[in-house]
């Protein structure tokens, strides 16, 4: 198996406290990849923070990796199936990370019909 480009590896996947390296996907679209690589990948460009989306999470963003990596998620109560909240991230010009958070909407339950009009 081909190892994948480091920087669309940390990109597109999600890190798990136990993997170390790169290891396979469930969804064999994609790597995971552990903690180790965040390290080595924020160390050799330079960087402090990865942010990365395209994951539900719960609370609209999830930190990783001690806070290394952050994953944003901008679609509240996601295809309907999730009650899941959305986020943004805004980021000062001093580097100061903020998130503003959107609640997902209650989802209203309608009782199926039974097929009678009411007068």
């Amino acid at each position: 198996q081909s190892q994948p480009h480091r920087a669309e590896a940390v990109v597109s996947t999600q890190s798990t406290g136990d993997i170390v390296g790169f290891g396979d996907n469930d969804r064999g679209v994609s790597f995971t990849f552990g903690t180790n690589e965040v390290s080595k990948f924020l160390k050799r460009n330079n960087l402090s923070l990865i942010v990365r989306a395209h994951q539900v999470v719960e609370d609209g963003y999830q930190f990783f990796c001690k806070r290394k990596m952050v994953t944003l998620f901008s679609a509240p109560n996601y295809c309907g199936e999730f009650d899941n909240a959305a986020a943004t991230l805004t980021v000062s010009k001093d580097l100061v990370c903020s998130f503003h958070i959107y609640k997902p909407k209650p989802v209203a339950i309608v009782p199926p019909s039974d097929g009678k009009k009411k007068k």
